[in-house]
C-alpha cells in the first residue's frame, strides 16, 4: 500500500507484466509489420499514381502533354477545357440524369436484393433450393444481347429510366453476400420478435435491418458505383440526347461525336488542346462524385466486408 501510494504521488507508472511499454514484440511480428507496411504502401502508390497523373494532365497545357513532360505535377496550368465543358447546358442535363438514374436504380436494387436475400436465408422455406439455383444460374448464363433488347423494347421501357434500373436490379454476387449475412443472425432474435406479435415484414424492418446497416451500406456502395459508371445499357436503350447519362456524353466527347456547341467550338479553335486534355478532364469529372461520397461510406464498407470473419 505504501509503494502504491508513493507511485501515485510521484506519477511514475508501475511496471506491467506481459506486453508492457518496455517489452519489444517478437521478431516475427516486427518482420510482419515491416512487410505489411511495404506491401500496403506499394498498393497505395500503384492505385494513386494513375489518378494523380490524369488530374495533372487535365490541368496542364497541351504542349507539355504532347511532349510527354506531365507526370504528377501540372505543367502550364490550364482550365480552358474544364470551363468549356462545364459551360455546356447539355453536360449538366446529362449529369442530372446520371444522379437520378443512380439514386432510383440503387433504391430499387437494394429493396429487391434485401427481400430476395432474406427469403433465401430461411432454411425452412419450401422451394429454397430452386430459388437459389435460379439466381446462381443467371451468374453464368444470360439470354443474350438481342433477346434482352427485344424484351426491354416490347415491355415499353425503351427511352425510360426503367430500361436502366430494372434489367440490372439484382446482382447475384451481392444477393449471395446478403443471404450469408442474414443466415448468420441468431434465430432466437426473430423467434422472440414473433412471440411479441411481429409478422414477417415487422421482423425484417424492425429487427433484421437495424442489425444489417453495415452490409446494406456496402451493397449501396456497390450498386451506386455500378450504376454511376454504367453506359452500355443507356447506349442501347436511350435514343434521345436529353436522356443520356453523363457517361454517354463523355464517351461521345472522346469519340468526337458530340453535338455540344461549346465543345465543338473548342475543337475547331484548338483541336490539339481538345485531343490532349479532353480524356483527362472527362475522367476526372466522372469519378469526382464517387470520390467525394466514398469517405462517408467507407466505415460501413470496411465493417461490411469483414462480416462473418470473426465468430463467437
Amino acid at each position: 500500500m505504501t509503494i502504491d501510494a508513493a507511485e501515485a504521488t510521484s506519477g511514475s507508472p508501475r511496471p506491467v507484466s506481459g506486453r508492457g511499454r518496455g517489452v519489444r514484440p517478437p521478431r516475427g511480428y516486427r518482420v510482419f509489420q515491416a512487410v505489411n507496411a511495404v506491401v500496403l504502401t506499394a498498393v497505395v502508390v500503384v492505385t494513386l499514381y494513375p489518378f494523380v497523373n490524369v488530374v495533372a494532365r487535365s490541368l496542364s497545357d497541351e504542349g507539355y502533354i504532347i511532349a510527354g513532360q506531365v507526370n504528377l505535377v501540372p505543367r502550364g496550368f490550364n482550365l480552358d477545357t474544364y470551363r468549356l465543358v462545364l459551360a455546356d447546358s447539355m453536360f449538366w442535363t446529362n449529369y442530372r440524369n446520371t444522379v437520378v438514374y443512380t439514386v432510383v436504380a440503387t433504391v430499387i436494387s437494394i429493396v429487391l436484393t434485401t427481400c430476395y436475400a432474406y427469403v433465401l436465408s430461411k432454411k425452412h422455406l419450401r422451394g429454397r433450393t430452386a430459388l437459389v439455383g435460379i439466381a446462381v444460374f443467371t451468374m453464368f448464363f444470360s439470354g443474350g444481347l438481342i433477346p434482352n433488347y427485344v424484351l426491354v423494347t416490347s415491355l415499353g421501357m425503351k427511352n425510360t429510366i426503367w430500361a436502366i434500373a430494372v434489367p440490372n436490379a439484382i446482382n447475384v454476387f451481392n444477393l449471395l453476400v446478403m443471404k450469408a449475412f442474414f443466415e448468420s443472425l441468431p434465430d432466437e432474435l426473430e423467434e422472440a420478435a414473433a412471440v411479441d406479435g411481429l409478422n414477417t415484414y415487422g421482423i425484417l424492418l424492425r429487427i433484421v435491418l437495424p442489425l444489417s446497416k453495415a452490409i446494406v451500406a456496402t451493397m449501396v456502395l456497390f450498386y451506386a458505383v455500378a450504376f454511376w459508371n454504367s453506359w452500355f445499357a443507356a447506349f442501347l436503350y436511350l435514343d434521345r440526347q436529353d436522356l443520356w447519362p453523363v457517361t454517354i456524353y463523355l464517351r461521345n466527347l472522346i469519340a468526337g461525336a458530340t453535338g455540344a456547341e461549346n465543345v465543338g467550338a473548342i475543337a475547331e479553335a484548338d483541336e490539339v488542346q481538345a485531343e490532349a486534355t479532353l480524356k483527362s478532364v472527362t475522367i476526372v469529372l466522372t469519378t469526382l462524385p464517387i470520390l467525394l461520397v466514398y469517405p462517408f461510406v467507407q466505415r460501413y464498407f470496411v465493417r461490411g466486408v469483414m462480416l462473418g470473419a470473426v465468430k463467437g
